[in-house]
């Protein structure tokens, strides 16, 4: 019996230094099923032209975008040319430990068509492939220290971040009944979690099986920027949410997630995103000391960024 087709799209947008070694993680895994297609986001650097040599030397598929389109459509484009059951969307930058793939498809197939993600622990590297810990917090021992929801997980997935993304392995049948991500957003996965999640099951592996690199910035440290674009796409996510929301403790989950949402957003000053994560509390909380705060900071518009910045940067 032939094994399922996996295809793992590898996203590239200047990584030069770091393609090729994404490249040979996915050529160099133990399960033998594997369709890689490299999408090139119209890297200015020679990140073309690595690829190219590549995959002349390796037979794998191309894609050179001639305008850059960002993340999500990108790996739209590449999901329209694949063919794989499963499917895996690799940063150039990150790396696929050998027995990923391998893993990943015996716990799906074993688990059936209920469960439409598989994730797993990752190691968190440095430009020099060093490692420097893991997402989930280990001991010493390398056993786990944290308990990792897995099975039906929407509502932990709507109330806080816990997945390492590049760890992710997703049934096809999931990306074609979502249209694949959303383009009118900045970053995807927030939104694949939780659409994906209200229909389909979690299956979380207590093994690294990734190296993740933390060369550019994390989430977290875009969400402290100034006015930040991607908090735009974090309230439109919410408001989907919203609509999909079936209980009261699913908008438990809505409200903690834009409470805190809510919270750097006034830090930052994002006045418009601010409006709309206090439009969303309206609809699923009562009037609160806190709330009435939250309004009075958005009326006034305090311009406080600087300083908070300053005050950080002390402690």
């Amino acid at each position: 019996m032939q094994k399922p087709l996996v295809s793992v799209i590898c996203l590239c947008y200047n990584h030069q230094a770091f393609v090729k070694r994404a490249i040979d993680s996915v050529l160099q895994q133990t399960y033998d099923n594997i369709e890689l297609i490299v999408v090139d986001d119209a890297s200015p650097d020679q990140s073309q032209k690595i690829i190219l040599a590549a995959s002349k030397a390796d037979g794998f598929q191309t894609i050179f975008n001639e305008k850059n389109v960002g993340n999500c459509k990108s790996f739209n484009i590449g999901l329209t040319q694949s063919k794989g059951k499963y499917v895996i969307d690799l940063a150039a930058d990150d790396v696929l430990l050998p027995t990923r793939i391998e893993i990943g498809v015996a716990q799906l197939e074993q688990k059936g068509e209920t469960y439409g993600v598989h994730f797993c622990d990752a190691n968190l590297i440095d430009k020099h492939g060093q490692t420097l810990g893991t997402h989930y917090k280990r001991d010493e021992n390398g056993s786990l220290l944290e308990n990792v929801p897995s099975g039906d997980i929407y509502v932990q997935l709507v109330e806080k971040y816990f997945i390492c993304t590049p760890t992710m392995m997703m049934r096809r049948q999931v990306l074609e009944e979502l249209n694949g991500y959303d383009e009118a957003l900045r970053y995807e996965d927030f939104d694949f979690w939780v659409r994906s999640a209200r229909n389909y099951k979690y299956a979380f592996s207590d093994e690294i099986l990734v190296n993740k690199s933390m060369l550019g910035q994390s989430l977290s440290a875009v969400q402290h920027q100034k006015k930040n674009l991607h908090a735009l796409s974090t309230a439109k996510v919410c408001e989907k949410i919203l609509s999909m929301n079936k209980t009261d403790k699913e908008n438990r989950a809505l409200l903690k997630r834009v409470t805190y949402e809510l919270k750097w957003a006034l830090i930052t000053e994002n006045w418009e995103v601010s409006k709309k994560f206090i439009q969303i509390k309206n609809k699923i909380s009562k009037l609160t000391a806190r709330s009435v705060v939250e309004k009075t900071i958005l009326r006034i518009k305090p311009p406080w960024f600087s300083l908070w910045k300053v005050i950080l940067n002390l402690n």
